[in-house]
């Protein structure tokens, strides 16, 4: 379990690393992002095993609310502010959810389509 663990955090940590010298280059998305699809990219091309790498990730996984206690301190702290602006924040929110989710069904449908419609020779 401990070189699983060891295996994966190498590779998380070397795609990260690779992020952040993309983003030097082409800061057009935060460097974690490009880290996460050069991760997947060596997930897809079987350059990291998807097998040693499960079991770590699903813990990772499990364990991952507890990054999200700080910004939960930080809405308590101003709280202040959530109270007097609460309806416009949870106005953005509802808003910007749902022009996301149409974009990304949008997106889903189109490339869908776009993959049936390719005949196999």
């Amino acid at each position: 379990m401990m070189k699983n663990a060891l295996y994966t955090l190498c590779a998380i940590a070397i795609s990260l690393l690779i992020g952040k010298l993309i983003y030097a280059l082409i800061p057009f998305i935060p460097a974690s992002l490009y880290g996460m699809m050069f991760y997947c990219l060596l997930l897809k091309l079987n350059l990291v095993s998807p097998d040693n790498v499960e079991k770590t990730n699903q813990w990772l996984i499990r364990y991952m609310g507890i990054c999200f206690v700080p910004a939960g301190v930080g809405i308590m702290n101003h709280f202040d502010l959530v109270k007097s602006y609460g309806f416009t924040i949870l106005s953005i929110i509802i808003v910007s959810t749902f022009i996301l989710l149409t974009f990304v069904a949008w997106c889903s449908q189109r490339i869908f389509k776009q993959s049936h419609s390719i005949e196999p020779r």
